[in-house]
């Protein structure tokens, strides 16, 4: 008996995301509580004589704002194996080792059930909204995706990127078959020893089933463009396996040739007609439609540091469209872009109420405002206080403080 596909229903996600915001103040109200009531037994949180309560109000007068360099020692301790409930009540499964580009150095992040569910349902949020606009069927997608090896703390718990724990996480898979998004690659390619072979994988995978493709994705902007520079260096190598049905020698690991033997058959017409393809294009310029041409936009985080690489996006997506993904950090995720048709530099994102409980420190006064009211300019040295969520000003500048449910209270990503 054939498994009942799952489907998500895009609509239900966007009437649910329409009803969260609405209510935001509560929604984050209830939120802050949930999060205080699971873990009220934390030894940190004991500690700050909270006593119970799980309102906003004794929440910021007993809890400080902390930066991750601060719960440092906690985290250690839950790392090593600590058995008393240190951060949450809750016990904490995995570690996320971050990319250290905020610190200078990687860190540990707590990463439980909690965290995956709200990254499933930033996922599944932006996904309907991007349906939306840009609807896909049954299509598979290209993903340049990668679950670095995991190693295990003094603790016994498992560390890796969070997005190895994301992708490792059975409920990820599920997840983006509902959403009709599975990675055309094996497994095995996705957590493959290796990158640039898993890499090189990707690619041909993409290739065997470049009519399914409808859409292409990575976690960055920059791994996209790394992907299709590399096709550009390998492409007849890639053209050979297709043709022959073999896989290069270049792929050494046991498990991913073995992966790769089941899907790669001898196809000298593909292999033609991909060769034609690639001679006739100029400077590679529209490689992706031309490669796919099926796909309906290419999704990745393209801000911030990201922004560089759109310049040579742009050129191998020609007019496919190009989307940012979702706003977060290490410590959790913030919010979701449900504009998608607006172009990268000007995204948008949406605070999902319900995903942590979220505070905003103002990064700038109106200097105008306070001397009339105070007469001088002595406010500009006190410490801002934070903002809830829906104290919020458009055009105004803040820095997030997240406090989530695998423990980062009050916590400056």
């Amino acid at each position: 008996m054939l498994e009942k596909k799952e489907i998500l229903d895009v609509e239900k996600v966007i009437r649910d995301f329409e009803v969260l915001t609405k209510d935001a103040e509560n929604v984050q109200r209830e939120t802050l509580k949930m999060i205080l009531e699971e873990n009220g037994c934390a030894e940190y949180l004991q500690n700050l004589g909270l006593n119970g309560r799980t309102d906003p109000e004794s929440f910021k007068a007993c809890v400080p704002l902390v930066t991750h360099k601060d719960l440092e020692p906690c985290i250690q301790r839950v790392a090593d194996g600590a058995f008393s409930p240190i951060l949450t009540e809750k016990p904490i499964t995995t570690i996320s080792i971050s990319s250290g580009t905020t610190q200078g150095k990687p860190k540990f992040v707590p990463f439980n059930d909690e965290m995956m569910e709200t990254t499933l349902q930033i996922f599944r949020t932006s996904f309907a909204f991007r349906n939306k606009e840009f609807p896909i069927e049954n299509g598979r997608a290209l993903q340049f995706i990668y679950s670095s090896k995991q190693i295990k703390t003094k603790g016994g718990l498992f560390a890796g990127t969070a997005t190895s724990n994301v992708f490792r996480n059975s409920q990820f898979r599920k997840a983006m078959k509902a959403m009709q998004s599975e990675c055309c690659s094996p497994d095995e390619v996705i957590f493959g020893p290796d990158f640039h072979q898993s890499l090189y994988c990707h690619l041909l995978c993409g290739l065997i089933f470049h009519e399914e493709i409808q859409l292409v994705s990575s976690s960055f902007a920059y791994s996209i463009v790394l992907a299709f520079r590399t096709f550009e260096q390998v492409w007849e190598e890639l053209c050979d396996d297709i043709r022959e049905g073999v896989l290069t020698s270049r792929i050494t690991f046991p498990p991913v040739r073995s992966a790769m033997a089941k899907l790669l058959k001898p196809n000298p017409e593909l292999a033609d007609m991909i060769e034609k393809k690639c001679s006739g294009l100029n400077n590679w310029y529209g490689l992706i439609p031309e490669l796919f041409p099926n796909v309906k936009y290419i999704y990745g985080i393209m801000t911030g540091c990201m922004e560089p690489y759109l310049k040579k996006l742009r050129h191998y997506a020609a007019d496919v469209p190009l989307i940012s993904a979702d706003y977060g950090s290490s410590e959790g995720w913030i919010g979701a872009n449900i504009n998608p048709s607006l172009p990268p530099e000007s995204a948008t994102y949406a605070v999902l109420p319900n995903i942590g409980y979220f505070e905003f420190i103002p990064l700038k006064e109106n200097v105008e405002e306070h001397m009339q009211e105070n007469g001088n300019v002595s406010f500009l040295s006190m410490e801002p206080k934070p903002v809830d969520l829906t104290e919020v000003r458009v055009g105004e500048e803040y820095e997030v403080i997240i406090t989530n449910f695998g423990g980062e209270m009050s916590c400056s990503p």
